[in-house]
C-alpha cells in the first residue's frame, strides 16, 4: 500500500508532463493554420507590422469578399473533380479488391505488388505521360481528363484497402449466397459491398482529398483552360495579387473547409476502414 501511495504522485506528474508535451506539440502543428486564419482577417497596411498582431485587432473581410468575387468558379470545379474522382475510384477499386480478397485469381500476389509499386511512381512522371496521351485524345484542359488522372493516384491505394477489408468478411456468408443461386456479381453487390461501408467511406475520403489538393496534374493538364481547380485558382491569384495576402489566405481557409468537414464527419469510418484486416481472429 505504501509503494502504491508513493507511486501515485509520480504517475500523476508523468501524466501532466505527457499532457503538457502533447498540448505544446499540437499547438505547434496547428499554429500555421491559426496564422493563416489570422492573416485572412488582417488589413493590407498591417501585413508588415513589426511585431505582427497575434490577433486581427483591426479585422477586415476584404479577403473573403475577394473569394466570393473571384474564386467560386475554381471551388465549383474542384468539387466536381473531387466527386467524379470518388465515383470512378470506388467503381474500379471495389470490384478489384473483392476479386483479390475472395475470388483469388491467378497472379493476385503479383498484382498486389504492382499496386504497391504504382504508388511509388512520382506524380510528375505520370503527368508527363498523361499530357502526351491527352494531347492526342483532345482531353487537355478538361474536367474528365483531370478526374481520370486523379483517379490513378487513388485506385492503387483503394484496391489495397478494399482487399484488406473484404478479406475479413466471413466466407460462410458468400457461400450461403452462392447456395441460394447468387453469382459473383450479385454476391458482391448485395452482400460484400454493403458490409464494406467503412472501407468505402475511407477510400472515398482519401480519393476526394487527393483530387482536392492536386496541383501537379492540374498545372500540367488544365492550366489555361476554362475549368481550373482551386489549387490553380490560388496559384494564379498569388501571381496577380502578390500583395493582397489576406485574400490569398482567405482563399486557403475557404478551400480547407470542405476537406475539414468531411474528415470530421467520416473519422470513425476511416479509423475502422484503415485498420481493417490488420488483426485476424
Amino acid at each position: 500500500m505504501t509503494g502504491i501511495a508513493l507511486g501515485t504522485p509520480q504517475r500523476r506528474n508523468r501524466t501532466w508532463v505527457r499532457t503538457t508535451i502533447g498540448v505544446l506539440l499540437t499547438a505547434a502543428m496547428l499554429f500555421p493554420v491559426y496564422w493563416m486564419i489570422n492573416v485572412s482577417f488582417t488589413r493590407d497596411q498591417d501585413m508588415r507590422k513589426s511585431p505582427p498582431d497575434l490577433f486581427p485587432v483591426h479585422g477586415t473581410l476584404e479577403g473573403y469578399r475577394a473569394v466570393l468575387d473571384q474564386q467560386l468558379p475554381y471551388l465549383g470545379t474542384s468539387l466536381v473533380i473531387g466527386l467524379g474522382t470518388v465515383v470512378l475510384t470506388v467503381a474500379l477499386a471495389a470490384p478489384a479488391g473483392y476479386a483479390l480478397a475472395k475470388l483469388r485469381p491467378r497472379g493476385g500476389g503479383v498484382l498486389s505488388f504492382l499496386l504497391l509499386v504504382a504508388q511509388m511512381v512520382p506524380g510528375i512522371i505520370m503527368a508527363m505521360g498523361f499530357y502526351a496521351i491527352y494531347l492526342q485524345l483532345g482531353l487537355l484542359q478538361s474536367v474528365p481528363g483531370l478526374i481520370v488522372a486523379d483517379s490513378t493516384l487513388a485506385v492503387p491505394f483503394a484496391v489495397l484497402i478494399f482487399t484488406a477489408f473484404m478479406s475479413g468478411i466471413p466466407g460462410e456468408l458468400i457461400q450461403a449466397a452462392q447456395m441460394d443461386g447468387a453469382r459473383a456479381l450479385r454476391t458482391f453487390w448485395s452482400i460484400v459491398l454493403p458490409m464494406s461501408r467503412n472501407s468505402v467511406v475511407t477510400v472515398s475520403l482519401f480519393a476526394f482529398l487527393w483530387s482536392w489538393s492536386d496541383f501537379i496534374f492540374a498545372s500540367t493538364l488544365a492550366n489555361g483552360g476554362a475549368h481550373e481547380p482551386i489549387t490553380l485558382g490560388i496559384y494564379h491569384y498569388i501571381g496577380n495579387n502578390n500583395q493582397q495576402w489576406n485574400a490569398i489566405m482567405a482563399t486557403a481557409v475557404v478551400a480547407s473547409l470542405p476537406a475539414t468537414v468531411i474528415l470530421v464527419l467520416a473519422q470513425r469510418y476511416v479509423a475502422a476502414g484503415v485498420t481493417a484486416g490488420a488483426v485476424k481472429d
